[in-house]
């Protein structure tokens, strides 16, 4: 599911990192609870996505970026940061993606309220 797109009065927002500790251009792995998450710094703009291709649930935020994609790097399929969406075969199932947002030097993401 995307979950970007929800209301974020219907998000519960958690403090993942400081941004001094995502350069531009890198990534942070993280667990928060059961979910496990990639958030990325392209060019100053953060982008959280799940940490797992929908083809073969491999650990996506090991791949490439390229621009705004991530390389899956065991088959190749390409997944837009910004929205989960799958750009390329052999994933053909979106993943979740997170709204973040920065708020007083920490970046959050947002998760659904229960």
């Amino acid at each position: 599911m995307n979950y970007i797109q929800l209301d974020p009065e219907k998000c519960e927002f958690v403090s993942v990192a400081n941004v001094d500790e995502i350069s531009n251009g890198e990534r942070l792995f993280l667990e928060v609870g059961y979910e496990y998450l990639v958030v990325f710094n392209i060019a100053g703009d953060y982008y959280a996505i799940a940490d797992q291709c929908s083809h073969d649930d491999g650990p996506l935020g090991d791949g490439e970026l390229d621009g705004h994609e991530v390389v899956c790097p065991r088959h190749g399929a390409r997944f837009d940061v910004r929205s989960g969406k799958a750009l390329t075969l052999p994933a053909m199932k979106d993943i979740p993606a997170y709204p973040v947002r920065v708020h007083a030097g920490q970046i959050e993401v947002g998760f659904p309220k229960k």
